[in-house]
């Protein structure tokens, strides 16, 4: 198992802000739907093949956090790339 944590400053201080600019990255990353993602609240959590997690807006920063299994701990750099490029995406 393998732990992925993305922090990533943002200007923002409420997660409905982030919420549709999180939405359409992590869709324009991930298409094909192999990312679900729902709300749960101001958390977003996602799920894929092996992989349980989620972001949320944290004194002034979105943190990603996951839990990869195989198969995605095998594709770790290209999750955590595609996560990280999402979230620098939504926090502006």
């Amino acid at each position: 198992m393998s732990e992925l944590r993305i922090e990533l400053p943002t200007s923002e201080t409420e997660m409905e802000a982030l919420r549709p600019r999180l939405d359409a990255a992590l869709k324009k990353e991930f298409p094909g739907g192999m990312l679900q993602r729902r709300w749960d609240g101001d958390v977003l959590r996602l799920s894929g093949p092996g992989a349980e997690g989620s972001i949320v807006l944290e004194e002034g920063r979105l943190v990603g956090q996951a839990e990869l299994k195989p198969p995605a701990s095998l594709m770790r750099p290209m999750i955590e790339q595609k996560i990280a490029a999402a979230m620098k995406q939504a926090a502006g």
